[in-house]
């Protein structure tokens, strides 16, 4: 059984490699699709993140059919120590949904995720370890995938904004009066917006909170279901692109612009035409204008 185990790990961890191996990332893994409810599979993928070492520090259902888990563990958090504005790459989001016949239990990729947002390390060992915990059936989310050197200097194109191109929200005396009253306010759903989890990076003036939108009318353009209905058409769904962030950096609120967060996972979304950026092109500025209101003094 000892050998048989060692050779089942060993496999799984060449699924983890084998799709990186020619240098090009996608955004999400698939772990696995199955027949079953959504309920009970996340439910499964809880207790098999915790009992691998994964902290969830939070669970949304953004709308039917779909449940999202948030976690994070000490590797993640030290690497978001170490790194430029890290706790955006503080957790991982696994989402489990329903798609027609089958549920999907997939995670965001974190090694293409760790070069997105620039980080020190590139997770592959964060990569590893859920891939030992949940599966790794195949990589999805972009026809070609993206070199790690170009995911470091990615944006959508020319004029749109770039990992280091934030958005400030607001300013606050200090750090501390900064994050007491972005979670208070973030906890009161104002505007449309709420707190699904927050994590605060050791060592470091740096939290990340991680927000629900939800719009109708006039503001359903920030409506985290009308964003995903518009875009997220493939057969293998990108659920895991929720929630979205607002990080505190010192005594500042950032968080990235739309024209980068929704692109970098959504890397091969054509610009013209049905279910395309111009599908939700007023979604960016909907989001920042929802999350100003909500987190400025």
């Amino acid at each position: 059984m000892k050998i048989k185990n060692v050779l089942l790990v060993a496999l799984l961890m060449a699924g983890a490699t084998g799709a990186q191996a020619d240098g090009m990332l996608k955004p999400y893994v698939l772990a696995s699709k199955s027949a079953g409810s959504v309920a009970e599979k996340s439910a499964q993928v809880k207790t098999q993140l915790q009992a691998g070492g994964f902290t969830v520090v939070g669970e949304f259902s953004p709308y039917a059919g779909a449940d999202i888990l948030i976690v994070t563990n000490d590797e993640l958090k030290k690497n978001a120590a170490g790194s430029d504005n890290g706790g955006y790459g503080a957790v991982e989001r696994v989402a489990v949904t329903q798609a027609g016949a089958d549920v999907q239990v997939s995670y965001n990729n974190p090694v293409y995720m760790a070069n997105m947002y620039r980080m020190s390390s590139d997770l592959s060992n964060v990569a590893a370890q859920l891939t030992r915990v949940l599966g790794n059936t195949e990589e999805f989310g972009s026809a070609k995938g993206m070199s790690a050197s170009a995911a470091r200097k990615y944006h959508y194109m020319m004029g749109m904004e770039y990992f280091t191109d934030p958005v400030e929200l607001a300013e606050y005396a200090s750090h501390d009066e900064a994050v007491r009253a972005v979670d208070s306010k973030l906890s009161n759903n104002k505007n449309g917006v709420s707190k699904i989890y927050r994590v605060d990076i050791p060592g470091k003036q740096e939290t990340v909170f991680g927000v629900a939108m939800k719009g109708a009318g006039d503001n359903k353009y920030m409506d985290d279901k009308f964003i995903m209905d518009s875009i997220d058409t493939q057969p293998l769904k990108a659920t895991a692109h929720l929630p979205a962030e607002v990080l505190v950096s010192g005594n500042k609120v950032y968080t990235l612009h739309g024209h980068f967060r929704i692109a970098l996972d959504f890397p091969d979304l054509s610009m013209m035409g049905s279910h395309s950026f111009m599908s939700i092109k007023n979604s960016p500025d909907a989001i920042l204008k929802a999350l100003k209101a909500t987190v400025q003094k």
